[in-house]
């Protein structure tokens, strides 16, 4: 599989719910950045700390959460995601759809480097629940 496979096949993977597949493709040490402000924003690095920070946090706290692709752009070792995250936040029941970009970084097959850039006001709007805070 090229890169871009690998990448394809971890977004089928999430829509799945298969983690198994996603911690697989993802290297031992992988660097994986949310964006600041999200409530689970911040810089993970290693799998159980991506499961733990980002995944996890997603299952509990969101309700129907997608991330669609809607174009790839393929450059070797660096694959670009573009497209939307959409959820409803439980805590507030606010619903939300947030453009995002997203670039992987591939060594080897593995996924050494993940860096989302993402509408944080989209997400702040539905995770907050006075919206004079923001």
């Amino acid at each position: 599989m090229n890169n871009l496979d690998i990448i394809k096949t971890l977004y089928q993977a999430f829509e799945n719910g298969e983690i198994d597949i996603i911690l697989d493709i993802l290297d031992p040490n992988v660097e994986w950045h949310e964006s600041e402000k999200l409530p689970y924003g911040g810089t993970f690095v290693g799998r159980d700390a991506v499961l733990a920070g980002v995944f996890e946090k997603i299952g509990l706290e969101w309700e129907n959460f997608e991330a669609r692709v809607e174009e790839f752009l393929d450059a070797g070792d660096t694959i670009v995601a573009l497209g939307f995250d959409r959820g409803t936040y439980k805590t507030t029941g606010k619903s939300m759809q947030a453009p995002t970009a997203s670039v992987w970084t591939l060594k080897q097959g593995k996924v050494v480097k993940f860096v989302q850039y993402i509408d944080t006001i989209k997400v702040c709007e539905a995770t907050i629940n006075n919206e004079s805070l923001l």
